[in-house]
C-alpha cells in the first residue's frame, strides 16, 4: 500500500473516496496531527499508487472486506493494535467494514457522505437512478473502455479547488489504465459481493457498536 503517515499518539486512518488518492486529506491530516494523533493516509487497493491485483470473476478481491483487510494488515505493520478510522465516499464503506470485521481494533468510526450500500440500493428510485447513474455505469465494461481512453477528460480534476500537489498526485494516478480499471472494479464489487455482505450482516443482526469519539477526534468530522 502507498500512502503517508505523520504524528504521534493514538492512530487515525483516513480513507479517501473515488477517484481520489490519499492526498485528498491534505488539509485535514495536519490538523489531526497537531491535535496529538498519528495519522495514516493510504491509497486504497487499486487507487493511487497502491497495488492493483487482477480482478476476480466475483469481484471479491476489490470488495470492502478485502480493502478492510488491507487496512488491518497495514496497521499491524505500522505497530498499531487499535486505531480510529474515518472514510469518505467509497472509503466510508471500507471504514465501516473495518469496524464490523475488526470491532476489537477499531476504537472510533466516522462515516462521511454515505449509508451502507445495501440500504442505498434498496432505496433506489427514479430520482436516485438519474442523479447517481454512475454507480451502475461504472460497474460495466463499457465504462472501463470509455474512461480509460480519456480519464482526465472524464473526471476533470481542478487544481484550483483541489490544491496543486493533490491535483498532481491524482492526475499521475489517472494516467495509469490499470488504476482506472481497478477503481471501477470497486463499483462492481459494491453491486455484488459488498451488497451480499451487508445483507448477511443485517440478517444476522451484526452491527457497529455505538460509542464515543476518540478524545477531540469528533471536532474534525
Amino acid at each position: 500500500m502507498h500512502g503517508r503517515s505523520a504524528g504521534s499518539g493514538p492512530a487515525v486512518v483516513l480513507l479517501h473516496g473515488h477517484p481520489r488518492t490519499h492526498t485528498t486529506w491534505y488539509r485535514v491530516a495536519p490538523l489531526v496531527v497537531d491535535a496529538g494523533f498519528t495519522v495514516i493516509c493510504p491509497d486504497l487497493r487499486g487507487y493511487g499508487h497502491s497495488s492493483k491485483p487482477t480482478p476476480s470473476a466475483d469481484h471479491e478481491n476489490y470488495s470492502d472486506r478485502a480493502m478492510a483487510n488491507d487496512i488491518a494488515g497495514l496497521m499491524n505493520d505500522l505497530g498499531h493494535e487499535q486505531f480510529a478510522i474515518a472514510g469518505h465516499d467509497r472509503g466510508s464503506y471500507v471504514a465501516y467494514r473495518a469496524a464490523l470485521d475488526y470491532p476489537d481494533r477499531v476504537s472510533a468510526l466516522a462515516v462521511l457522505d454515505s449509508v451502507p450500500i445495501v440500504e442505498a440500493l434498496e432505496r433506489v428510485d427514479a430520482h436516485f437512478a438519474e442523479t447517481w447513474w454512475h454507480w451502475f455505469f461504472y460497474a460495466t465494461p463499457a465504462a472501463q473502455r470509455l474512461i480509460v481512453a480519456d480519464s482526465i477528460g472524464w473526471y476533470q480534476p481542478d487544481p484550483h479547488t483541489m490544491g496543486q500537489q493533490n491535483y498532481d498526485d491524482l492526475v499521475d494516478a489517472l494516467g495509469d489504465p490499470d488504476t482506472v480499471r481497478s477503481m471501477l472494479e470497486d463499483y462492481a464489487a459494491g453491486l455484488h459481493v459488498d451488497r451480499l455482505a451487508d445483507e448477511h450482516d443485517r440478517s444476522t443482526g451484526r452491527a457497529v457498536s455505538s460509542g464515543g469519539c476518540a478524545d477531540q477526534l469528533c471536532d474534525f468530522f
